[in-house]
């Protein structure tokens, strides 16, 4: 067991040429501070930057820590973070962004937490340096994810998380091309915890996630975790349609007893487009579950790995 592998450290990277060398500065030392045997598997998310290139570089100086994934294509922030998962040996595995938001240095807080016995701990940012509107959709996001999937999770957003052998291993078992990490290992998880790290603004580059995205992993989050949008979605149509039908009868008895409304017109339009929006909007949330389906049963593989960078009898 003296070969044994402490930790992984995955790292997703697309497009990170300007803070690559600025990662590699600061998170080898955070990691060899802490004494024990690590690696880090990076993987090169289809970058068309000079990512691949540094990354080989970076392997060529610490071949004996570094491992590289490089993917030929782009397939996402969360399939390379499982493509990571299943190239790690490492007994806790730790994820981070390459940006630099969550300082490196701040690792060792997440192994305090899993030396007390904590199978998987998450992270909540002290001090969030986003835009008002990105932190105040986030706040929106995490109450109504709350809701309707009962995981609890403080700050969903923060890439920084840790998780135990057993929970990486039981999430490289499943074959879900779309779904939420955190909240899958979170589902997993015995004796889950959170603990409170640092925030720092991105220190060169842009997000790679637009709003788009945001609302893409939101949507993935909701429909593959829970069916209560349908259940919901029920139910209003049982209410619209009792609604419905008082306001037909009332209709009909108007009618019989005033005679022939003469006006009404527009108030009309407006109840047929609203119940045409309630319409639209359920076959869109159906949608969204039938495509999931689709997605699933064409079998298709995550992601392509175009090579692997590791020193020679290694296995992944």
């Amino acid at each position: 067991m003296e070969n044994q592998i402490e930790l992984s450290v995955v790292i997703p990277v697309y497009n990170e040429q300007d803070v690559l060398g600025a990662l590699f500065e600061r998170l080898y030392p955070a990691l060899d501070a802490l004494g024990i045997r690590y690696e880090i598997v990076f993987i090169n998310d289809g970058s068309r930057d000079k990512s691949p290139a540094m990354l080989a570089d970076q392997f060529a100086l610490r071949p004996d820590v570094t491992r590289v994934v490089l993917f030929n294509g782009n397939f996402g922030q969360h399939r390379a973070i499982l493509a990571g998962f299943e190239h790690s040996r490492g007994e806790r595995v730790v994820t981070l962004d390459a940006d630099l938001q969550n300082p490196p240095e701040d690792i060792q807080l997440l192994l305090a937490e899993m030396d007390k016995g904590h199978d998987y701990v998450g992270s909540i940012r002290r001090q969030r340096n986003d835009s008002l509107w990105r932190h105040l959709a986030s706040r929106a996001m995490n109450r109504l994810r709350e809701k309707l999937t009962r995981i609890k999770m403080t700050d969903q957003g923060c890439m920084m998380r840790a998780y135990s052998r057993r929970i990486i291993d039981t999430i490289n078992q499943c074959n879900e091309l779309h779904t939420f990490i955190p909240a899958l290992a979170y589902q997993f998880a015995q004796n889950p915890t959170e603990v409170v790290v640092g925030h720092e603004e991105r220190f060169a580059g842009e997000s790679k996630y637009s709003l788009y995205s945001l609302i893409r992993l939101n949507f993935d989050l909701m429909t593959g975790f829970s069916i209560v949008p349908l259940q919901w979605f029920s139910l209003l149509g049982m209410a619209v349609s009792a609604g419905s039908g008082l306001l037909v009868v009332y209709l009909i008895l108007r009618r019989l007893i005033l005679g022939p409304e003469v006006g009404g017109v527009f108030t009309l339009f407006a109840l047929v487009f609203l119940l045409i929006g309630i319409a639209l909007f359920g076959i869109g949330l159906l949608g969204e579950y039938i495509g999931r389906i689709y997605q699933e049963v064409r079998s298709r593989p995550r992601y392509v790995i175009q090579a692997v960078l590791e020193q020679q009898g290694e296995q992944p």
